[in-house]
């Protein structure tokens, strides 16, 4: 039987604890940005953090389930075309609002976000509170973090040009040594040190977002000394989000009457929505500040405005789905015991232990973690 408990803040704001630890360190690199011996140090630092990361991301990942869900094939497909194909022709459409709604740099960091993979892990937790397809969220995610190694770093030297670093020698071999050698190596080794990462996952997942915070802490210093937070007002800014608002309610409708018209079922439709209109925050950062270098603060600030957005709003979105499982409450059905999803604190998607566990009973098996 489920154990309610009493949330401290609506239901449907689901505030995010990493994302305020996010707004601190941004806080802090504005009033201590780190320059000179210090700044060096501390770059360098955080080369070694984005290797770590993405060694660890492909320590974790498991091909096997990955390749398991093949039979899936459609909806795979799918997930990709949304986050790789339309994401990125929505934010070249952007391109109109320059320089009269954003800036040429916000409107960079607006690109970059639409070329970023999707979630794993909070994909997984809004499908399960939905009542959808968990195994196809769980390979879906899968997918598509595997193929933003190689596809995001791409499509941003193609689009961005040399903001990102352009097609160079130097920026192609800086992406393969700090991203993709990494996660080749991490998933080499996953037969000896898996076992170890399932044992540590919740301490390494303190490293995780400890790793992050250091890029973004170096990549806003960066900014701050460079002097670019002069170019943004609140107006812009206000502008951002009214422009991120109106991307995910483009994209959540397309990935959900788009897939009906595609002949998916519902639970099928629900898995796709929630993977295909959905960003991660943890493999954009680290990459952006690899291929933006001193103008990284400015690209990642859409990325994190949308994060939290995304997490507010696909929130209210997988509790109404739930509850039009059951006419009888607004309340999501339960299942029976050790079966169903639990209620969880703020519906809030990082509750990790409640819900794997839900994905567990779902898909038949635990997904590999990655931080988002």
């Amino acid at each position: 039987m489920s154990r309610r408990i009493s949330p401290r803040l609506p239901s449907w704001l689901p505030i995010d604890p990493y994302i305020m630890a996010l707004i601190g360190t941004v806080a802090l690199a504005a009033l201590l940005p780190a320059s000179g011996a210090a700044a060096e140090t501390v770059g360098g630092v955080s080369t070694g953090a984005v290797a770590l990361l993405f060694f660890l991301y492909g320590a974790r990942l498991s091909t096997r389930e990955a390749m398991d869900g093949l039979r899936h094939w459609r909806l795979h497909l799918t997930v990709l075309a949304a986050t790789f194909v339309i994401f990125p022709l929505l934010g070249l459409a952007a391109g109109g609002l320059v320089p009269f709604v954003l800036t040429p740099q916000l409107y960079g960091g607006l690109l970059f976000l639409c070329l970023v993979p999707s979630t794993i892990q909070s994909s997984i937790a809004f499908t399960s509170m939905a009542r959808g397809n968990v195994a196809a969220a769980i390979c879906a995610g899968s997918f598509s973090s595997l193929a933003g190694i190689v596809l995001t770093p791409l499509l941003a030297a193609l689009l961005l040009g040399q903001s990102a670093g352009g097609f160079s020698g130097d920026a192609l071999l800086k992406i393969v040594l700090q991203l993709l050698v990494p996660f080749l190596a991490g998933q080499s080794l996953r037969r000896w040190v898996g076992g170890f990462l399932t044992r540590h996952k919740k301490f390494l997942g303190y490293v995780d977002r400890g790793a992050i915070l250091l890029v973004v802490y170096t990549a806003f210093s960066e900014g701050m000394t460079a002097g670019i937070w002069h170019q943004v007002t609140p107006a812009r800014l206000g502008a951002l989000l009214g422009v991120e608002a109106v991307l995910l309610a483009v994209m959540l409708a397309l990935t959900w009457y788009g897939p009906k018209r595609l002949g998916f079922g519902r639970a099928d439709r629900i898995a796709i929505q929630f993977a295909g209109s959905k960003k991660s925050l943890a493999a954009g950062l680290p990459m952006a500040s690899v291929l933006f270098g001193a103008q990284a603060s400015l690209a990642v600030l859409p990325l994190m405005l949308f994060h939290q957005m995304q997490l507010m709003v696909c929130a209210v979105i997988a509790k109404r789905r739930a509850a039009q499982v059951s006419p009888v409450t607004s309340r999501p059905v339960e299942h029976a015991p050790g079966r169903g999803p639990q209620e969880v604190e703020d519906g809030h998607p990082d509750a990790d232990a409640a819900l794997q566990g839900q994905a567990v009973s779902r898909a038949g098996r635990a997904p590999d973690k990655i931080a988002e």
